[in-house]
């Protein structure tokens, strides 16, 4: 036998007594967390959560909840960084915020589709 097959074999054998050993708090941690993740990270999950949650605004817009839901959305939301201040409603961040993110979001699977996907020639 050779002094590589030796090396291999003694690498193998420190790679098999080698085992992780976890917390019985962190198996139950990963049984929780794992399927969410797997959730979150699948293309429609964003699709089902931006539907639930215009459902969710239509609702409280439409029913005895509408007076609340009209102060929720005037609530202003801002940040301050020393003497400069930026606050605007949430409906302003919602409005002009969060739509230019979604474009350029957009932009950019856009993009990715020209370069390398089904859009390329």
């Amino acid at each position: 036998m050779t002094k590589r097959q030796d090396a291999a074999r003694a690498g193998n054998r420190n790679r098999e007594e080698k085992k992780i050993i976890y917390a019985p708090w962190e198996r139950a941690f990963d049984r929780i967390v794992t399927p969410f993740e797997e959730f979150i990270h699948r293309e429609t999950t964003s699709g089902l959560l931006l539907m639930a949650c215009a459902v969710l605004a239509l609702v409280a817009a439409n029913s005895a909840l509408a007076g609340l839901y009209g102060e929720l959305v005037h609530t202003k939301v801002g940040f301050r960084f020393g003497g400069w201040t930026m606050e605007k409603s949430l409906q302003h961040w919602v409005n002009d915020g969060l739509m230019a993110l979604f474009f350029f979001v957009v932009g950019l699977e856009l993009k990715r589709e020209i370069l390398v996907g089904e859009l390329a020639s």
